[in-house]
């Protein structure tokens, strides 16, 4: 018996031997719910899941009414680029990015050889995450997902999927369903995947027969740059750079991207916007425009850019890890003789 299962099975035996069952509650009691009880009927279809033991890890989920309160917690402000940047632009976390990827620089060459992410990006989206494995949450992902799935009623079904794909995910890599830590949605492990995003793009980079995204660094470096790389990375290509506005009549009218490109650069040069180095005639780019420290910022998003916002849907994150992965890059370049 897996890892997974061996926790559940004294409550297996349990809800056996005892009857009548309890009443469904408002909160908990998620596999007598009737949407855990859906979800039970769909994992019956799915491989290598024992429903009677998946039923015991539902009932042994926890309501946690702190996750839904801090979902429903309205922003107190909007943060602007002046807010967003000191956050995760520190020297500390450079100069560790760029020890992390000293201490497993075998590995990151593999995989920008293999997935053609540059070491620097694949290290800032770890750093901007985790910090490295300093911080990976503090919330059991079971107690995360149910709450989610069955009392958010708000992204419900969104939560349902991740919580059944977690369950599958624990049979599939013989994770300790009962005890592994993820944030307050459930992303886990260094890169913060969630369960749908690990099913699908984890990476095993150590060829041990299994992808751990907490304590196997090859898996994590190869897992990032294989996402980023399914999401149409460009190898070699730049992902942002600084501009200006040439014609200040038509700023107005130029609309501002945040998760997609909306021009061509030759339609979007012409209506203004200028750079240093003008990326091709006919690639996708958009304007991209942050409240900075010292004003308006103006900056062109490239293909990678919004790659980047992929990961994270914030263009705010994506001009995190871009600019962390600059300061990076310097780093390395000083501590090389």
């Amino acid at each position: 018996m897996n890892r997974f299962f061996s926790f559940v099975a004294s409550a297996a035996l349990l809800t056996l031997i005892c009857s009548p069952l309890p009443a469904p509650a408002e909160t908990g009691n998620y596999a007598q719910r009737p949407e855990g009880k859906a979800l039970l009927k769909r994992l019956q279809k799915a491989d290598g899941v024992d429903i009677d033991e998946a039923r015991a890890l539902l009932e042994d989920a926890t309501y946690q009414p702190k996750i839904v309160a801090a979902m429903r917690k309205p922003a107190e402000r909007t943060l602007t680029w002046a807010d967003y940047r000191p956050i995760f632009l520190q020297p500390e976390r450079a100069e560790k990015g760029a020890a992390y990827i000293a201490e497993h620089q075998a590995m990151f060459d593999a995989a920008e050889e293999k997935y053609g992410v540059p070491a620097n990006i694949v290290a800032a989206i770890i750093g901007v995450e985790t910090k490295y494995g300093a911080f990976v949450g503090r919330n059991r992902v079971l107690d995360a997902l149910s709450t989610l799935a069955f009392d958010y009623p708000e992204r419900g079904a969104y939560f349902t999927r991740e919580l059944e794909g977690f369950i599958q995910l624990c049979v599939e890599e013989d994770l300790a369903c009962d005890s592994e830590i993820g944030s307050y949605a459930g992303a886990m492990g260094l890169p913060q995947f969630m369960p749908s995003s690990y099913r699908a793009y984890a990476v095993d980079g150590n060829d041990n027969g299994k992808r751990d995204l907490w304590q196997e660094p090859a898996d994590v470096i190869a897992s990032v740059a294989n996402y980023l790389a399914e999401h149409h990375w460009q190898r070699g290509a730049p992902v942002s750079l600084p501009a200006w506005i040439g014609d200040t009549g038509q700023l107005d009218a130029i609309e501002r991207s945040k998760r997609e490109p909306a021009y061509r650069w030759d339609a979007l040069h012409r209506l203004g916007v200028r750079v240093d180095t003008p990326p091709a005639d006919d690639a996708q780019v958009g304007l991209l425009e942050f409240q900075g420290a010292h004003g308006t910022e103006y900056w062109l998003g490239l293909n990678n850019f919004f790659v980047i916002t992929t990961y994270n849907h914030s263009p705010l994150y994506a001009m995190a890890v871009y600019q962390l992965g600059q300061e990076i890059a310097a780093r390395q370049d000083h501590d090389t003789p």
